[in-house]
């Protein structure tokens, strides 16, 4: 359970103030440890945004990083040092708010870096076309940009999630874990740190099989963001992007096994769940084992594939897949997660030829209603929902580039199915 009252409202303020410990670095010069001194511009017309970027571009392709300010400041430069020794190791690195910005930030801006990134590697003309690797992106933040960071963990295109020093701050919110499908690294404060006990809480509930790392250095809540080359938590960012979005295993090996890095450094207190480096963006074990593929009409109720633990955690309903109809084929993608009295799906949405737009018919059994979505248009919220695009860079689907959507309802699962149509 979440701490609350007197501790969320010091998180909160913490929250709010964190972003504003650094002044504007605007006009450094480009710098960090890597092998590609970078920094930092606020291009037009991509309005409150920094981008990060080595100043001589490598030659190997630009994973992307969005990363959410501390107290959700709009000073793109606050985290300066940190952001600046990440993007000298060959990443692209986008802060929400131009420098020295004053004013809040959301997690619609975070959403943006991403379209960002994606439109200027397709862009001719654009310094960047062709340079930047779409299909590697994480997402992090500190403190409230921490927030941020879960906010956009579903999109499908990101590839990991990183929090520092940040935790959900309600109960309410905990479907953001239930979504949770790809890697994700907490980096806390120990704990001293306000926001320990929220993202311990979070850690706890995070889906059984999802790949996690949580590290604990004893520095508090303020971290070392602000420290010659982001300090220890640069180090370490650096480290862990390198190992998912660069493929690094010798990076890896400081979050993998009881004799890990981190593990041999002293300083750093370590937790970990399903990390291995032969497969450095392992899939969730939410998904029903391959031995039994779904049929065309699934079973109405979960098969139970093992001994369920006494605790009774999450059960999965199978896929639900139908053939293609105008083009499209929808499915469950994992198998869903449920609870007692809720449920999270992700759709996935592939087609064996380019589609320029889609649109899927969700049928709800009785009882269930759709509460919250991602990267979709929803028509209703119970019965036949019909389900479209909510951005461009949802749209077109291609046979090596599928496209997904989400949401989170009510009552049982049980029964749902999916048609799909082209345009």
């Amino acid at each position: 359970m979440k701490r609350r009252s007197a501790v969320r409202a010091s998180l909160v303020a913490a929250l709010a103030t964190a972003g504003l410990l650094v002044t504007s670095q605007a006009g450094a010069a480009a710098g960090g440890s890597g092998p590609y001194p970078a920094d930092y511009q606020s291009p037009t017309p991509f309005a409150n945004h920094t981008v990060y970027r080595p100043v001589t571009l490598p030659s190997e392709k630009l994973p992307v990083f969005a990363w959410g300010n501390g107290g959700c400041g709009a000073d793109g430069t606050a985290q300066g040092p940190f952001l600046r020794e990440i993007a000298s190791h060959g990443f692209l690195v986008i802060a929400s708010g131009a420098p020295g910005q004053s004013g809040s930030t959301t997690s619609a801006l975070m959403g943006q870096s991403i379209d960002w990134a994606v439109s200027e590697n397709s862009r001719q003309g654009s310094p960047l076309f062709g340079k930047i690797d779409t299909s590697k992106i994480a997402v992090g933040g500190w403190s409230c940009g921490g927030l941020e960071a879960y906010a956009n963990a579903a999109d499908p295109r990101v590839t990991t999630t990183t929090i520092f020093s940040s935790g959900l701050l309600n109960d309410s919110d905990d479907y953001q874990l239930k979504r949770l499908t790809k890697p994700i690294a907490y980096f806390i404060g120990g704990s001293s740190d306000i926001a320990y006990a929220n993202a311990m809480d979070d850690w706890g509930k995070l889906p059984s099989g999802l790949p996690a790392f949580m590290g604990n250095l004893n520095v508090g809540h303020g971290g070392t963001y602000t420290q010659t080359n982001g300090g220890e938590f640069g180090r370490v960012a650096v480290l862990y992007l390198k190992w998912r979005l660069k493929g690094d295993t010798t990076a890896g090996a400081n979050f993998v096994g009881s004799n890990c890095g981190l593990c041999r450094s002293g300083q750093w207190q370590v937790q970990q769940k399903n990390l291995t480096l032969d497969t450095p963006t392992p899939t969730p074990t939410t998904t029903p084992p391959t031995s039994t593929p779904p049929t065309s009409t699934p079973p109405t109720s979960t098969p139970p594939t093992s001994t369920p633990p006494t605790s009774t955690p999450p059960t999965s309903t199978p896929p639900t897949s139908t053939p293609p109809v105008g083009g499209c084929t929808a499915t469950f993608d994992p198998a869903i997660n449920t609870w007692t009295n809720g449920f999270v799906a992700n759709v996935k949405i592939s087609s064996t030829s380019t589609i320029n737009s889609w649109t899927v018919t969700v049928n709800l059994p009785a009882g269930a209603s759709v509460t919250s979505s991602w990267n979709g248009t929803f028509s209703g919220s119970s019965g036949s929902v019909t389900v479209t695009p909510s951005a461009s860079w949802n749209a077109q689907v291609t046979p090596s580039s599928p496209k997904a959507f989400g949401f989170q309802g009510v009552g049982s699962p049980s029964g749902i199915s999916l048609s799909c149509a082209a345009g």
